[in-house]
C-alpha cells in the first residue's frame, strides 16, 4: 500500500471512495459498468495466472506434491436452449358434474 502514502492515515476511508466514484462515473459515465465487469474480469485472470506460477513452483520445489489440474471453465450459457419447465395447470372449461346427474359420454 505504499502508493496509498499520502492519504491522510495511509487507508482510503469513506471520503476517498466517495471522491474516487465521483471521478470513475465523469471519466466513465454510462460505460462504468462494462469497465468495471472488464476489469473484474481481467483480475480474475491475474490471479488465476499467478496461481498457476505458484503450482509450478510448488511442484519444482517439492516434486512429491502432485500438481492440482487445471480447473476446467464451466459451459457457455446457450441462449437458444430452452430450459425444462413444468406443465402449467389449466383449470377444466366445462363445469363439474355432480354424482346424481347423467353424463355426456354414458
Amino acid at each position: 500500500m505504499a502508493m496509498l502514502a499520502f492519504l491522510p492515515g495511509g487507508s482510503i476511508g469513506p471520503v476517498e471512495m466517495l471522491i474516487f466514484g465521483v471521478l470513475a462515473l465523469l471519466l466513465f459515465g454510462k460505460r462504468l459498468p462494462e469497465v468495471a465487469r472488464s476489469l473484474g474480469k481481467g483480475i480474475v485472470e491475474f490471479k488465476r495466472g499467478i496461481k498457476g506460477v505458484q503450482d509450478e513452483l510448488n511442484s519444482v520445489v517439492d516434486p512429491r506434491t502432485p500438481a492440482r489440474p487445471p480447473r476446467r471453465r464451466p459451459d457457455p450459457v446457450d441462449e437458444g436452449r430452452q430450459e425444462w419447465t413444468a406443465p402449467r395447470f389449466e383449470p377444466p372449461k366445462s363445469e363439474p358434474i355432480s354424482a346424481g346427474e347423467p353424463h355426456e359420454g354414458a
